[in-house]
């Protein structure tokens, strides 16, 4: 981005959202991050709000605070979760949690942002979705919810666009966050495995998201919209073995 900018990250405080927040401010960006925690760092150009988005009212509250507060340009929903369950064990309620997170959150976002967005005839909005989307074992609810932001996206994307609003996806193969560790042990041989089953022969890092992310938010890339781009290695062609 040429010019200074506002980028509102959702999970800015860890993973790829503080890897995403860190690049930004950086580059002397403006960064405004909301999640359950607020980033263990600090610096001139952050401000950090903390709200639990699986709550409809909470995140709605928090939305119009901060475009209350910022000119929110472009745009960033990173914040996820996974509860993962084989099917016999999988639970509705947790399509409705995860619903609410992936999908009800950015939209409450979207809405309180877009005003300004409009009157600026500049906006970027990015979803990072997963690979899973695809399909993946234990992810009822997590691969139906990602899926979904790819229909939303495009949805908004088409409705957004004589605005000068781009909203696009990026969906991460493994990557080592947090969120992996929490199901595959640190440096365990199952990690190992995985990595090696990555056709580019490695696991992802928050970095590469990130990189992916900063192309959609470029003012220069206003001739791309609706579109998901698969950051996994190569994953999304050839799948992945636990």
């Amino acid at each position: 981005m040429s010019q200074t900018r506002t980028t509102l990250i959702t999970g800015g405080n860890s993973g790829i959202g503080e890897a995403l927040a860190k690049k930004l401010v950086g580059e002397g960006q403006r960064v405004v991050s909301v999640g359950l925690e607020t980033p263990a760092w600090t610096h001139d150009l952050l401000t950090a709000y903390r709200a639990d988005l699986t709550s409809p009212s909470e995140t709605r509250a928090i939305a119009e605070e901060i475009c209350r507060d910022h000119a929110v340009d472009c745009l960033v929903h990173n914040a996820g979760m996974i509860l993962p369950n084989l099917l016999g064990d999988a639970k509705p309620e947790d399509i409705l949690t995860l619903a609410q997170l992936h999908l009800g959150a950015p939209m409450l976002l979207t809405q309180a942002a877009m005003e300004g967005m409009r009157s600026r005839k500049f906006g970027r909005i990015v979803f990072v979705s997963s690979r899973a989307a695809m399909g993946a074992a234990t992810r009822s609810a997590y691969s139906a919810t990602k899926a979904g932001v790819h229909g939303m996206a495009r949805t908004w994307a088409l409705e957004l666009a004589p605005s000068g609003i781009t909203v696009n996806v990026v969906a991460p193969g493994p990557i080592l966050t947090d969120n992996f560790w929490g199901i595959v042990p640190k440096g365990s041989e199952q990690q190992d495995k995985m990595a090696r089953n990555v056709p580019v022969g490695r696991l992802g890092t928050r970095e590469d998201v990130a990189h992916a992310i900063s192309f959609f938010l470029d003012e220069r890339s206003d001739f791309v919209t609706g579109q998901v781009l698969y950051v996994c290695g190569g994953t999304s062609l050839a799948g992945l073995s636990p």
